[in-house]
């Protein structure tokens, strides 16, 4: 598997500005500093994580467009993971040792970054992931941009106890992110009182999800919390409207899509819904206006921006910070300048936690609009303390789980098909 070209990829404007940066200062001998980038651009969760690797591109050219970094500029080498964990781990490994690169900004998927951490780890570099995700992890080899469960998850099962019903019903793909997340919101609605009426998984990509609506017909929930990923919510949200099942009927929140995956799921069947996550494109700061200005004029002006996309795209920034602090591309002297950076992203100013090199930002709830924008209906006072190891278990009885979980499949981070 080899790296696209950055001009291949973005065409002949993107090797003009390539060119133009090639004057920018440069050291004398001293060529570009080589960055992968590895997302899925093909497979099933291409849906999700392809626009991931745009605004990840537009962040790269906006460093190079500063001047690059220590005068050198950036040459993103772009690798498709292809929805498959073992693909990433081949790429990753070809990343770091045949391309030399200096950072990987990648992986969306839970499966396809716990399958990488290990060769992260191995050669001591550095991984930078925009996904929330469900926590139960802390590697010193991994600047998370995304948001762990109590930035995100926990505030929104909390606001929907308080304001839509005590009883919920658990939806989700099969694999480490959903069945982690779903034990720290029964572990949460627990202690809350609420009832949990059911909890279901689908395969990773599956569309014949009837099953998993007959249970939520039988058990009539009040919630049904879903964390359904990729194309799989297209059948998932389809077949719940077509059994009678509207945000009138029984509210649905996902902790998983976003603007991203909206325009395939018919908006305004959807509208009334509910998303809980940490940035919506509607976000009123000017620095959201002018990234989403900026985002569109280059990609098409029908394009959206979701909640992945602008962690990826703040994290090249920080990353980039560190460096310049650094003045070293060396990754243990950027990892201890990435404690404490912090930068003014579309989101909020976000900060790099010192201690576990989680970002501090807010928390979000959002109405689906029938335009397939949302309507924040709630926001955190404050960025939020990224606690990544849940407090309703020790850290010793997560990590059991997980390897009960991993063993069980087959020593995989998701159910074999």
């Amino acid at each position: 598997m080899t790296g696209l070209s950055r001009r291949a990829l973005l065409g002949a404007a993107g090797g003009l500005a390539a060119a133009a940066l090639a004057g920018c200062g440069e050291r004398p001998g001293a060529g570009p500093v080589k960055v992968g980038v590895l997302h899925s651009l093909t497979g099933s969760v291409a849906i999700s994580e392809a626009p991931i690797n745009d605004a990840t591109l537009m962040a790269i050219d906006e460093v190079n467009a500063a001047g690059g970094l220590l005068g050198r500029r950036l040459d993103p080498i772009v690798v498709d993971g292809r929805s498959d964990w073992p693909a990433f781990a081949a790429a990753i490994e070809r990343l770091i040792t045949v391309d030399k690169v200096a950072v990987v900004f990648g992986c969306y998927t839970s499966a396809s970054r716990r399958t990488v951490v290990p060769i992260v780890e191995r050669h001591d570099t550095l991984l930078v992931y925009p996904t929330f995700y469900e926590g139960l992890e802390l590697s010193p080899n991994i600047l998370y941009t995304g948001a762990c469960p109590n930035q995100f998850i926990t505030p929104a099962m909390r606001w929907f106890f308080d304001n839509r019903g005590k009883s919920f019903f658990l939806a989700g793909s099969d694999y480490v992110f959903p069945h982690a997340t779903n034990a720290v919101i029964r572990d949460q609605l627990g202690q809350l009182g609420a009832k949990i009426c059911g909890e279901e998984y689908l395969l990773l990509g599956e569309t014949r999800v009837e099953p998993v609506i007959k249970e939520i017909l039988r058990t009539r929930p009040e919630v049904i919390v879903s964390t359904v990923v990729g194309d799989t919510n297209i059948p998932f949200f389809r077949a719940l409207r077509s059994a009678g099942i509207t945000p009138k009927v029984i509210p649905t929140v996902s902790v998983v899509i976003n603007e991203i995956e909206l325009p395939s799921l018919d908006p305004r069947q959807m509208a009334g819904d509910y998303v809980g996550l940490n940035y919506f494109q509607s976000v009123p700061s000017a620095e959201n206006q002018r990234f989403v200005r900026d985002f569109q004029a280059r990609f098409g002006a029908d394009r959206v921006i979701g909640d992945p996309m602008e962690a990826a795209y703040f994290g090249v920034h920080l990353w980039a910070q560190a460096v310049r602090s650094a003045e070293s591309l060396d990754t243990r002297l950027v990892r201890e300048a990435l404690r404490g950076q912090r930068f003014r992203a579309p989101s909020g100013t976000v900060y790099v936690d010192e201690v576990n090199l989680h970002t501090w930002k807010k928390a979000r709830i959002g109405q689906i609009r029938p335009d397939g924008q949302l309507s924040i209906v709630w926001t955190s006072e404050a960025p939020i303390h990224p606690v990544p190891y849940a407090v309703y278990r020790t850290r010793q009885q997560w990590d059991e789980m997980l390897a009960s979980m991993y063993a069980g499949w087959g020593n995989g981070w998701a159910r074999p098909a």
